[in-house]
């Protein structure tokens, strides 16, 4: 029999989803699981016409309508109602300068949801002071990742536009996150699949220890080793005592971005590979280690159901790679591209299973680890899902940080909306990185990856020596 709550049938929570309850375990402020942003257009707006594309928006996307239980052990289960009935919010900031519109909806982004039985979302429509229009949304992310967030922005417009212009055509159906939820749930059960994908992960745990590369050096591991009096201790701590977090963000132009992307396009690889390869050469040539590791987010959304049925499916597992100096860039990048490719076909395995797995192996205490960083590199832009079709009309896209994170350092590589250019978005706890160690990080991982891409040939040793 099937369990109901307020008349909807109740689902247990995804390992996915679960990954985010385990660490916001650790954390005091409960806001790191919190996604602030905002889509504006240069246009004015028919509010009306505005609200009722996001209540269509909100009855098309299940994963919009979620909400969280506990049972009588304190396990959360999840639900989805049938519709959305609060009122959307109206803010115009007009006559405040664009430094307070932001701040007020960084302010926005900062307050944790309630937790049992409510909304998982926010949305305002907003006036911005620079005369754009559009929303602010905010949503937890149990309930959404990036590329559905991306997703449903995209269907609010569409729409509105099916509205109010001629020849816009209404956007195709969503698919449901219930279905998808009862398949990944089917696989947990201990499916074949499964069982292959667990077989996979622990003998690559098992084949061999990685290390730790610092930021700035092999400082914090020497620090580690003499502390624990051990001179071959290989992980370290790399987070501070205080998860309070910022974001830093730096611009590369078009004509660059344009010139990396040639490159993946000429060499069939994809631009995650290209940012792996130039971040895990910079900490070789910082560390002197071959051995690196840092960890990367997979989408796990290859099926079209995948795509459009929302929530979260991103799993992040660590990525090492042991490229030795003597090897070409190129060959770096494509063993970068092989050994990922490997990686997504047994992407569905739990990571928090593999994080504890690792930490039994080589008997890692609690807040060791190999990895400085964590990396993921959002591909998918409103511009080439369609929104170039507005004739012409200029829109903004901009993410909030929700001032707390639990790792060092997290860094989201996106397309900026105007002209394709490169945002490299750094979420740091202020007392873990400074500005000053992402500057000098985010220089030479540039310097790496255009002398890469102009001589794929060169050594990995002769680029590091060159930049």
């Amino acid at each position: 029999m099937m369990k109901t709550r307020k008349g909807y049938p109740v689902y247990p929570l995804t390992v996915a989803q679960k990954f985010h309850l385990y660490y916001l375990a650790f954390c005091p402020k409960k806001q790191v699981v919190n996604i602030g942003n905002s889509l504006t257009i240069g246009t004015d707006l028919d509010w009306n016409v505005l609200k009722s594309s996001i209540y269509k928006a909100y009855e098309r996307c299940e994963s919009m309508r979620l909400r969280f239980a506990k049972d009588k052990e304190g396990n959360w289960y999840q639900y989805v109602v049938e519709k959305e009935e609060r009122d959307i919010e109206f803010v115009d900031f007009t006559g405040q300068t664009m430094e307070e519109a932001e701040k007020t909806m960084r302010k926005w982004t900062e307050v944790p949801f309630k937790e049992e039985d409510s909304p998982m979302n926010r949305i305002v429509m907003i006036k911005t002071p620079d005369g754009y229009q559009g929303i602010y949304m905010l949503v937890n992310h149990l309930t959404m990742d990036a590329q559905s967030i991306i997703c449903f922005m995209k269907d609010i417009i569409e729409l509105y536009c099916n509205t109010m212009y001629e020849g816009v055509p209404y956007p195709k159906e969503m698919h449901s996150y219930i279905k998808q939820l009862e398949k990944d749930l089917a696989y947990e059960a201990g499916s074949k699949a499964q069982q292959r994908d667990i077989a996979y992960f622990e003998k690559l745990i098992e084949s061999s220890e990685p290390i730790y590369n610092g930021l700035e050096g092999t400082d914090k591991l020497k620090e580690q080793r003499k502390r624990k009096k051990n001179p071959k201790l290989r992980s370290a701590i790399n987070v501070s005592d205080s998860v309070d977090a910022d974001l830093d963000i730096f611009h590369l132009e078009a004509e660059p971005t344009k010139r990396l992307m040639d490159f993946c396009e000429k060499y069939h690889v994809s631009l995650a590979c290209l940012l792996i390869m130039g971040l895990r050469t910079y900490f070789q040539k910082m560390n002197g280690n071959d051995d690196v590791s840092i960890n990367t987010a997979i989408a796990r959304r290859a099926t079209l159901q995948e795509k459009k049925s929302g929530g979260t499916r991103i799993h992040s597992f660590p990525f090492r790679t042991i490229i030795s100096e003597d090897k070409t860039f190129l060959e770096g990048v494509y063993e970068i591209r092989d050994r990922q490719n490997e990686m997504f076909r047994y992407a569905n395995y739990n990571p928090t299973s593999y994080f504890a797995h690792r930490s039994k192996v080589y008997q890692l205490e609690p807040g060791y680890t190999y990895e400085p960083m964590s990396l993921t590199y959002q591909p998918m832009t409103l511009q080439e899902r369609g929104l170039d079709k507005l004739g012409g009309i200029s829109y903004k896209t901009k993410w909030y940080p929700n001032g707390a994170t639990t790792q060092a350092m997290y860094l989201t590589v996106m397309h900026r909306p105007d002209d394709n250019g490169l945002d490299f978005n750094f979420e740091h706890q202020i007392k873990a990185v400074s500005r000053k160690e992402l500057e000098y990080l985010y220089y030479y991982l540039c310097k790496i990856m255009f002398k890469g891409t102009e001589n794929p040939n060169l050594p990995i040793g002769d680029i590091i020596k060159l930049i």
